[in-house]
């Protein structure tokens, strides 16, 4: 059950073997990270409860890549590239869910807050109510 005032944001990878949907707010609270991987990719953090979310499809194309303490469950598609969403290591309990990879149609608007990498600890915990089921 969603709670009140959640909307069902669909989207996927771009060539369409990952596809999700997750329960959450039209009004989106993003984050931009300025970490390596990214600033690299030009990922846009939008972090959820795990309960919120749901792979529609293409779990067998997924790609795991993980590096430094190896905690970030990095997931891309093996045909297309595209890493729509991810295990974060700042909320291993949570999906971060790339906010390029939503359709159109369900995000109100788009809030977004800065993560300072440099100071991951003070991040962290600026952030640490986004994962958390309400």
């Amino acid at each position: 059950m969603k709670p009140r005032g959640d909307v069902t944001h669909r989207g996927g990878c771009h060539c369409g073997r990952v596809r999700f949907e997750v329960d959450a707010p039209a009004a989106i609270e993003a984050i931009q990270c300025n970490c390596s991987i990214c600033r690299m990719t030009g990922f846009l953090h939008f972090i959820v409860p795990a309960s919120c979310f749901r792979l529609l499809s293409g779990e067998d194309a997924l790609v795991d890549y993980r590096f430094n303490t190896g905690t970030a469950k990095h997931r891309f598609c093996g045909t297309c590239g595209i890493k729509s969403f991810y295990v974060p290591r700042s909320h291993p309990d949570g999906i971060d869910v790339n906010v390029h990879c939503l359709d159109a149609g369900t995000v109100a608007s788009i809030a977004i807050t800065q993560f300072d990498d440099n100071d991951r600890d003070a991040a962290t915990a600026a952030i640490a109510h986004l994962s958390q089921a309400g």
